[in-house]
C-alpha cells in the first residue's frame, strides 16, 4: 500500500467540498481533494440551476461543478478521483485509506460526503430523473410553475413540499401509502388546509409515466388494489436523504439518522482536527449555497486548527 503525508485531506465534492479546497488552497494549506463516487454531488443530477447567487440566467447543474473544480484546481488544490474507503481518527494525526490501496495521512480532515436522496427504487422514476423527477422542490419547483405535480411521502419532508408547490402550482397531488400522514400536527393542518393539494391516501406509485418528460404516473390504491393514473409534469420524491457518512460511525458522533454533529456555531466535530461541511451535517436546509457557506466555514476552521498546532519559533 502506498503511502502519502497531506496537510488537509478534503473528502467529497460538490459545493461544500470545492468551496473548502477553494479556501484552504488560498490560505497555502495545500489540500488535495478525493471527488467520491459521485463527483460533483447532487448538483450533477440538476439540470437547471437558478437560485445559486452569480447566475442571472441559471447554469446547468454539471457545468456549475465543473467551473467550482477548475477554481478549486486553479489555486493548486490536488483533485483526485477516488473513494475514500476507511478511516482511522484513533490517533493524531488522522489517516484515510483511498480506494482500499493509498493510505494518506492528514494534519486535518475537511468531510463534505453529502447525503443521497431517498428513491423508490422504481426504472422510470431513474430513467426520467431530472426529466420532470425531482428530490427537490424548492431547488426545482419554479420550473413547475402552473402545471400539475405529485409529492410521494407522508412525513414532515413531504408535507413541507406539497405546501411549498402549491403556491407554484395549480394542483399537487400528495401520494401517501397509508391512511395517515406521519408529519407533525402544524404540517398535517398546513396540507389538509390547503384547498390545491388532493391527498392520495393508501396509494403506491408502480410507476412514473413519460418517455423525454414525465407525463403522469401509475398508482395502486392499497386497499381497494385499484390501479390508476394521474396527469402531472412533475413528480417529487420525499421519503428522505440518508447522510453519506457510514465509514465515520466508529469516531464521530451523529444523529440517529447518520447526519454528523457539529460544535454549535463551527464546523468541528468531536474529534480535534477534524471538520464537517454541507449536507452530511445537515438535514434542515440541504442547499448548494448553505453547503458552500459551511465549506467556507470549514477551511477557515481548519486554518486556525492548523495555526494553533505550530511549534513557535
Amino acid at each position: 500500500m502506498t503511502k502519502e503525508d497531506v496537510k488537509v485531506l478534503i473528502i467529497g465534492s460538490g459545493p461544500a467540498g470545492y468551496t473548502a479546497a477553494i479556501y484552504a488552497a488560498r490560505a497555502g494549506l495545500k489540500p488535495v481533494l478525493y471527488t467520491g463516487g459521485e463527483p460533483g454531488g447532487q448538483l450533477t443530477t440538476t439540470n437547471e440551476v437558478e437560485n445559486f447567487p452569480g447566475y442571472p440566467e441559471g447554469i446547468n447543474g454539471p457545468k456549475m461543478m465543473m467551473q467550482l473544480q477548475q477554481q478549486a484546481e486553479r489555486f493548486e488544490t490536488q483533485v483526485r478521483f477516488g473513494l475514500v474507503t476507511s478511516v482511522d481518527f484513533s490517533s493524531y494525526p488522522h489517516k484515510a485509506i483511498i480506494d482500499d490501496n493509498h493510505e494518506i495521512t492528514a494534519e486535518a480532515v475537511i468531510i463534505a460526503t453529502g447525503a443521497s436522496a431517498k428513491y423508490l427504487g422504481l426504472e422510470s422514476e431513474k430513467k426520467l430523473n431530472g426529466k420532470g423527477v425531482s428530490a427537490c422542490a424548492i431547488c426545482d419547483g419554479f420550473f413547475y410553475k402552473g402545471m400539475n405535480v405529485a409529492v410521494v411521502g407522508g412525513g414532515d419532508s413531504a408535507a413541507e413540499e406539497a405546501t411549498y408547490l402549491a403556491n407554484l402550482c395549480p394542483k399537487v397531488y400528495l401520494i401517501v401509502r397509508r391512511d395517515e400522514l406521519r408529519a407533525s400536527t402544524i404540517m398535517q393542518q398546513r396540507v389538509l388546509n390547503t384547498p390545491n393539494i388532493e391527498v392520495l391516501w393508501n396509494s403506491q406509485t408502480l410507476e412514473v409515466l413519460g418517455e423525454e418528460a414525465v407525463t403522469g404516473a401509475k398508482l395502486l390504491n392499497n386497499k381497494t388494489n385499484e390501479e390508476y393514473t394521474i396527469d402531472i409534469e412533475g413528480f417529487f420524491v420525499a421519503i428522505g436523504h440518508k447522510p453519506n457518512t457510514d465509514i465515520f460511525k466508529d469516531y464521530l458522533d451523529m444523529d440517529a439518522t447518520g447526519y454528523l454533529k457539529v460544535q454549535p456555531g463551527s464546523t468541528k466535530t468531536n474529534v480535534e482536527g477534524v471538520f464537517v461541511a454541507g449536507d452530511a451535517a445537515d438535514k434542515v436546509y440541504r442547499q448548494a449555497i448553505t453547503a458552500a457557506g459551511t465549506g467556507c466555514m470549514a477551511a477557515l476552521d481548519a486554518e486556525k486548527f492548523l495555526q494553533s498546532k505550530e511549534v513557535p519559533a
